[in-house]
């Protein structure tokens, strides 16, 4: 399916919403609606669709699959120090790939809507502006949790094989040992390989990638073109992920009197504290993760990708098309 004929699938969906087929012009106000999810839903599948068909995203999921593999053979220690640097690798990996994907996806969407007349023909029919953004950060969202689920899917397995693996060489050195004791140093085994905090802190590097993919598409509705949405994007990341090592030198260099407190109000504003997702490290050190944790940072990831939603939507409102 060519971008001509999907832009005509969505524009025949908001036409089946804004009027019954062979209904007149009353009947098609009355039954206009001002939010449809079966619109949203079009433009949805329809953003899914013409991402799937990237390169760029095979390139950059094959490239992880092949590190998250290929980890299995950088570690030859204690299977505690294996498994952690396993982890390490993987979580590492899975997080800056769909930092990339969600970076690189979204700052093409709206460019080249714009560039191919999609976007024209989706908004000729009765598709408000806000349901047009609404699908398509849904679309991105929704490919970011594919490909998270894909390659978690790569890690659980090599994470297994390797337990697998440590787990029959640990009975075969403990053969004759007493039963206790070799029951006692395989659930070792298993314990370092698995723990309940992969979970959340998966979830933590997709919701960091959402709010990415948000921010993204609201830097897109201003920008000129999509490198340079992308450009700017590379700096807000790195800023991201430096600010608060920046704010812990600015605070013990300077006094922290109330115009500084702004000052690192409107910077955080601004440039989300990234590192505050970064839960890896605990998980490859075994520390558990709190609720409280989780739910704190899970709720700044939700909120954040609200508000640049919310912020991409208001000023693409105001766009001269």
């Amino acid at each position: 399916m060519t971008k001509n004929q999907n832009a005509s699938a969505l524009q025949r969906s908001a036409g089946r919403h804004s009027a019954g087929e062979g209904g007149n012009a009353s009947t098609s106000v009355k039954r206009y609606r001002p939010l449809s999810l079966s619109r949203i839903r079009a433009i949805t599948t329809n953003t899914l669709t013409e991402l799937t068909r990237l390169k760029v995203f095979y390139v950059l999921l094959v490239f992880a699959l092949i590190l998250i593999g290929s980890s299995i053979f950088m570690a030859q220690f204690s299977f505690q120090q294996e498994f952690q640097i396993l982890k390490d690798v993987s979580l590492g990996a899975i997080s800056l790939f769909t930092s990339l994907l969600a970076i690189v996806g979204t700052a093409r969407l709206l460019p080249q809507d714009m560039e191919d007349r999609t976007v024209y023909t989706i908004l000729a029919k009765p598709v408000p502006r806000f349901e047009y953004v609404g699908g398509k950060i849904a679309g991105v969202l929704l490919l970011l949790a594919i490909s998270t689920v894909v390659m978690c899917a790569a890690f659980v397995l090599v994470l297994y094989g390797r337990e697998q693996v440590v787990m029959h060489a640990t009975a075969k050195q403990m053969h004759g040992a007493p039963p206790g004791q070799v029951a006692d140093a395989l659930r070792a085994v298993q314990s370092s390989a698995f723990n309940i905090d992969i979970l959340p802190g998966i979830l933590i590097i997709y919701l960091k990638a959402c709010l990415l993919a948000a921010l993204t598409l609201f830097v897109s509705t201003f920008a000129t073109s999509n490198i340079f949405t992308i450009v700017v994007m590379a700096f807000i990341y790195f800023i991201g992920h430096l600010q608060a090592t920046a704010r812990e030198y600015w605070l013990q260099g300077h006094s922290s009197g109330p115009i500084t407190r702004v000052f690192l109000a409107v910077v955080a504003l601004l440039f989300p504290d990234l590192q505050a997702f970064n839960l890896v490290d605990d998980i490859v050190a075994g520390t558990t993760i709190s609720l409280a944790l989780f739910a704190k940072t899970a709720v700044l990831g939700i909120f954040y990708t609200t508000i640049y939603t919310l912020l991409a939507a208001f000023v693409f409102y105001g766009k001269e098309l």
